[in-house]
């Protein structure tokens, strides 16, 4: 695990953002950073989740299984991160060829202070983003129990000077996990809506 941990760490070292396989394929091997779209599989991220949606419903990891699924860590008063990640993954899947479904999407949010679920509902409603996009929130520990899972990683920061109060500096990756909840790749800031629906549909297909 220690090891994992450094290569995550590698992976999102740039990333933490102050916003102020199908049957037939061979499984992805380990990869890095740098490693292209099927080399980022890496089984110790990703794991159980229990946290409540933009409707107030308690969901888990099983209520997502059966299909894959996008997940991004982040928050509603994320200024540009975060928005702009998710307008990435809206034009990655209206790039999708016929046949290949998008991913279902999920925002966990880090900031559970703010981010209730009438505040999620509000913020996934935005038709800038991808239609079938969830906010996922819950208590502080719930949270970061689910961030730990996905080794990501968030701060408070406060800004007094600011109208907000506070920031969060997080973690910003996408993991696209299976069906089974097992983790295929994931997305750096690198990645544009071009690689990332190439990757989808190799993935997906």
């Amino acid at each position: 695990m220690a090891d994992l941990r450094l290569i995550a760490a590698a992976a999102a070292s740039t990333l933490l953002a102050a916003c102020g396989g199908p049957s037939g394929r061979e499984a992805p091997d380990h990869g890095g950073a740098v490693a292209g779209c099927m080399t980022r599989a890496y089984p110790e991220i990703g794991g159980p989740i229990s946290l409540v949606n933009q409707a107030g419903e308690r969901v888990t990891e099983e209520t997502y299984k059966g299909h894959p699924t996008l997940i991004y860590f982040g928050f509603t008063y994320c200024p540009d991160v975060c928005p702009t990640t998710l307008v990435t993954v809206k034009r990655a899947y209206d790039r999708l060829p016929d046949g290949v479904d998008p991913p279902q999407t999920l925002l966990i949010s880090v900031d559970p202070e703010r981010d209730t679920p009438e505040a999620l509902a509000q913020y996934v409603a935005s038709k800038a983003f991808p239609a079938n996009l969830q906010g996922l929130t819950g208590t502080p520990e719930e949270v970061r129990a689910a961030a730990d899972a996905f080794l990501a990683d968030y701060s408070r920061i406060d800004q007094p000077e600011s109208q907000s109060e506070y920031s969060m500096d997080h973690t910003s990756l996408l993991y696209l996990m299976d069906k089974d909840w097992k983790l295929m790749t994931f997305f750096t800031h690198e990645d544009t809506d071009e690689t990332i629906a190439s990757c989808l549909a190799e993935q997906l297909k």
